[in-house]
């Protein structure tokens, strides 16, 4: 893997913390949640008249997706009512990984290395090991999401290869999944709503520029090296959102956590020189 699609998907991983902090911090997350999905629909919408559509044979993906992402904004929105960012977080993202590898083996034909199989299996236990001490009433969910997290990774992986241009993909995307949910609480909670937008929009904006580039850039790198390689890099944004939760969130991070992400490191290291 180059170096350039290294920092890349690094980047991508720093946005995506980004906006999931944005998320646990809004006063209402799932009226957060709504902001942000709005904003990515809105931001999606003035830039697609600049883009080609999408190749049809995508339009299949793209439509599955769609439901896929709804439904992961709703249980996001949901895992950080119940439990911390720093808890919830790495169990949704760390088991996403090793699903999307065996299962992208298959379903892509991608011969991983022996190194690359080590650096994902190192970065997952990393990110995994953020959340040690988890009651087992907060697991079902978390694990839940990562199953709908490496669904979705395959989906989108073959559907922006298949589009001829990830950007229009993705933008495609975040109009269509980003529809739902604002309209729905348009329809059920338009005061709540309205009350809660005058005070958040510009939570709701910066969240939603960066989902849909952290996503964007992250299906770029899937055309470019192996799904599973870029699905795992894209983890280590549990390092910055190690960083939020106890900058921003003042959340409690122990010396367990810390060893953690030494070893997400070391498997970023393995993943780049595998």
């Amino acid at each position: 893997m180059s170096l350039a699609i290294l920092c890349a998907v690094l980047f991508a991983a720093l946005l995506h913390a980004g906006w999931n902090a944005i998320v646990k911090r809004g006063g209402d997350t799932l009226l957060t949640t709504i902001l942000v999905t709005g904003s990515a629909a809105l931001l999606s919408a003035l830039a697609l008249p600049w883009l080609p559509l999408p190749a049809p044979a995508s339009w299949p993906w793209l439509a599955a997706s769609t439901l896929l992402q709804a439904g992961y904004y709703v249980l996001v929105a949901r895992a950080y009512r119940a439990a911390d960012m720093s808890l919830s977080y790495p169990l949704m993202r760390g088991c996403a990984p090793p699903l999307v590898a065996l299962a992208g083996s298959l379903a892509f034909g991608e011969q991983l290395t022996a190194g690359a199989w080590l650096g994902i299996a190192v970065v997952s236990a990393g990110v995994v090991g953020m959340a040690g001490g988890v009651a087992r009433r907060h697991l079902r969910l978390p694990l839940s999401i990562a199953v709908l997290i490496a669904t979705y990774t395959l989906v989108d992986a073959r559907g922006a290869r298949l589009s001829g241009n990830a950007a229009s993909y993705t933008l495609w995307l975040f109009l269509l999944s980003g529809l739902p949910l604002p309209l729905w609480a348009l329809a059920t909670r338009r005061a709540q709503l309205c009350r809660y937008l005058r005070g958040n929009w510009g939570r709701g904006l910066v969240g939603g520029a960066g989902t849909t580039a952290s996503y964007g850039i992250a299906l770029w790198a899937m055309t470019q090296g192996p799904v599973a390689v870029i699905a795992a890099l894209r983890e280590t944004s549990i390092l910055f959102a190690l960083l939020i939760s106890a900058w921003v969130l003042k959340e409690r991070i122990g010396r367990a956590r810390l060893c953690a992400a030494a070893l997400i490191v070391a498997g970023v290291v393995v993943l780049r020189l595998g």
